[in-house]
């Protein structure tokens, strides 16, 4: 017997709409799946087999082919689970064609029968709704992160036999055996953003550079900061997202489904509502750095779309890996090409940079700068000219004297700051409004 069910996909950032073709006939028992699979999903068959079978059901000995459509797309990931499990389970007879009508199906399966949460929830919820579906059946873990939708219905289940239960309710009244996941948007970006501890009153002196990354945040400009160590580069740097114009509804969910793809969305969230900050280690690779894999997943810089990338210590992170950077800072977006196709994924990023002036971090000092004048631009040189054309500020974060830490006076909290910046930015929405 022939069936079909509705699940979803993710192709690199994009998402579309995937159909599991199931067909249970005589002949020699086996278990087929086709359609350009990866190794995870080849090995989804006998996972679903032991679930359905731990579920108390029992799969006749027969021929078992699915096929997941389109074939000419490259498919990865454990998302399939639940849809083959349903395939598998309208083949049978449990179900009917019509209880799986109108519905998209995703989540992976344990071998007891437990539901468990995938990633790409998001963006494969938007799909579904731009495909005229009106149900999503996830895993109970992905629910808050799929109702972001109000116009969709998002159930969550956590066995295969709850789902069965769902599904062979008649339409009218599945609502009575698992209520639709419901999430006010709204609520989650009036509500004040948390504080996080982190605030620029703490940190005493260093005025030009506070003023620097004001600017920055207002307009969004890239900036070094170059001084000796101990000096408050790295302090300025993880206080700046507090002074940031909060995400936009369209900047969150741009965010949010990088962050889905990624499996990072937090269990029982629903969007990102926080600028990210992303701060590497120098040691970060190539792949890392930018998205790598056969369909690359999204890198450092993707993840920090409309958020901040903090590159300490920047000279050590290598000439290279450094002008990797060139194209994201110009075009704000990076383009890898695989064979499986060109894959262009967002990188609208503030990049704040701070460096030592010397390999030893104290030049001019005479007196404890022990460089050459070679080492020292040898140190810079790490540092191309394309790279800095495209950082709009470089500022200088001197030592701060003694006195002047010990003097207890009160510096500007980062919600005064944090004012004036959404004051500039509304003035610029102002002067650039569309007449």
């Amino acid at each position: 017997m022939f069936s079909s069910v509705t699940t979803g996909a993710v192709f690199g950032i994009e998402s579309y709409c995937m159909q599991v073709e199931t067909d249970i006939s005589d002949g020699l028992p086996s278990f087929t799946m086709v359609g350009y699979l990866s190794h995870e999903i080849r090995e989804s068959g006998e996972r679903v087999k032991t679930a359905i079978r731990n579920a108390g059901i029992s799969i006749p000995a027969s021929r078992i082919v699915v096929n997941f459509s389109p074939a000419d797309i490259p498919k990865q990931g454990v998302v399939v689970d639940l849809p083959v499990a349903a395939g598998i389970l309208c083949s049978l007879g449990v179900l009917n064609n019509e209880d799986v009508k109108g519905v998209l199906i995703a989540g992976e399966l344990g071998l007891d029968g437990v539901i468990k949460p995938v990633r790409g929830v998001l963006p494969i919820v938007r799909t579904a709704r731009e495909n005229g579906i009106h149900t999503c059946v996830l895993p109970v873990e992905n629910v808050a992160e799929g109702a972001v939708f109000d116009d969709m219905k998002i159930v969550g289940v956590d066995t295969i036999r709850k789902m069965i239960r769902y599904l062979l309710e008649p339409i009218e009244t599945r609502d009575r055996i698992i209520a639709p996941t419901r999430v006010d948007i709204q609520a989650l970006f009036t509500e004040q953003r948390a504080n996080d501890g982190l605030d620029f009153a703490d940190v005493h002196g260093q005025h030009a550079a506070k003023r620097a990354l004001e600017i920055s945040a207002a307009g969004f400009h890239n900036v070094l900061m170059t001084g000796p160590p101990g000096s408050g580069k790295s302090m300025l740097a993880r206080r700046m997202p507090g002074i940031l114009p909060p995400l936009t509804m369209k900047e969150s969910m741009e965010v949010s489904t990088i962050y889905s793809i990624a499996g990072r969305i937090p269990q029982g969230t629903s969007l990102i509502t926080k600028r990210p900050f992303i701060a590497p280690h120098h040691t970060i690779t190539r792949s890392a750095l930018t998205g790598g894999g056969t369909i690359p997943t999204p890198g450092v810089i993707t993840l920090a779309d409309h958020g901040i990338v903090f590159m300490d210590e920047f000279p050590e992170f290598g000439r290279e890996n450094i002008d990797l950077l060139r194209q994201p800072l110009e075009d704000h977006e990076i383009q890898i090409s695989r064979l499986t196709g060109v894959f262009t994924y967002p990188a609208r990023f503030l990049l704040l940079a701070a460096m030592n002036p010397c390999p030893c971090g104290y030049f001019p000092d005479v007196n404890k700068c022990n460089c050459t004048e070679p080492d020292i631009k040898r140190y810079l040189g790490k540092i191309s000219g394309p790279i800095l054309d495209r950082i709009d500020m470089c500022v200088s974060t001197p030592q701060v004297e003694i006195n002047e830490l010990m003097a207890g006076s009160k510096e500007e909290s980062s919600a005064v700051i944090a004012s004036r910046v959404m004051d500039s930015r509304q003035r610029q929405e102002f002067r650039f409004r569309v007449t």
